[in-house]
């Protein structure tokens, strides 16, 4: 099992969370396929992130790539940053500009599927 993680991402979880649900228990190069497809920003991050945790599985666990599947895929929200905007007759109003962590995790199908036959 090989996971990669990225922090402090500015995209919302919701956005992240939406593009998560599409490829959670993919295959890796189905899953990369898919996000080559979504014109979003969060799928540009998704894909990187997943083939982070592939090359992780490759030179860490001597995992080949055909075997891999997404197992795990997490969007959890980071601190906020803190931000002004021009409003009128001169005053600044303030809002906040989210932030996520994402954690995805890759493993064998085979050793998935018995972990989840056992469990």
């Amino acid at each position: 099992m090989a996971s990669a993680t990225s922090r402090l991402v500015g995209i919302s979880t919701i956005n992240l969370r939406r593009i998560a649900n599409l490829v959670r228990g993919k295959q890796v190069d189905e899953a990369v396929t898919t996000l080559k497809f979504i014109p979003s920003s969060a799928a540009v991050a998704m894909g990187k992130l997943i083939e982070s945790a592939t090359a992780n599985a490759q030179n860490n666990d001597l995992k080949d790539r055909a075997t891999l599947k997404v197992i795990k895929v997490t969007a959890d929200e980071g601190p906020k940053v803190k931000r002004m905007r021009p409003k009128a007759r001169g005053r600044a109003g303030a809002f906040n500009r989210p932030t996520s962590h994402i954690k995805v995790t890759v493993d064998d199908s085979a050793a998935s599927a018995a972990a989840e036959g056992g469990a």
